[in-house]
């Protein structure tokens, strides 16, 4: 094996690892019942005026339109959400954030807060902005392909 084959692979087994743990230690902390799916399309939809059709929102997460329609109809059924016809196609529909689904993402955030500013802190805020320039382009470069 290549030096080069050893180091991506070394790479994307601390990138992998170090999702695994994240998520684990982010749903601990989410509020009951909150899936860290709603809380990512939450987030999402939380800039003032930002909607979506639901094929966009399952592009953007990379997840199937089924597996989207799965978690806009949870969303929808605790009032975080809003769907509606597309005024320009009804065969479409858009979804908006409700102000108990802006609630909700805002609680979650409160609720993450601590965990996400302990591990800046652990880590330096220097190393961190050292490395997001590269976790950035590393994203964008996965999400080319």
């Amino acid at each position: 094996m290549s030096d080069n084959n050893a180091l991506a692979i070394s790479l994307f087994g601390e990138i992998l690892m170090a999702d695994q743990l994240a998520r684990a230690r982010l749903t601990k902390a989410l509020p009951k019942g909150m899936e860290l799916s709603h809380f990512s399309v939450l987030n999402h939809l939380a800039p003032a005026g930002a909607e979506r059709s639901p094929a966009q929102l399952a592009k953007t997460f990379h997840v199937t339109r089924g597996a989207m329609t799965n978690t806009l109809h949870k969303l929808e059924s605790a009032g975080y959400i809003h769907i509606r016809p597309d005024w320009d196609d009804a065969r479409r529909k858009i979804v908006g954030i409700s102000p108990a689904g802006r609630s909700a993402r805002d609680q979650a955030l409160q609720s993450i807060a601590p965990m996400i500013t302990e591990v800046v802190e652990d880590l330096g805020e220097a190393r961190v902005r050292a490395a997001l320039p590269i976790l950035r382009e590393l994203r964008v470069k996965l999400d080319e392909a």
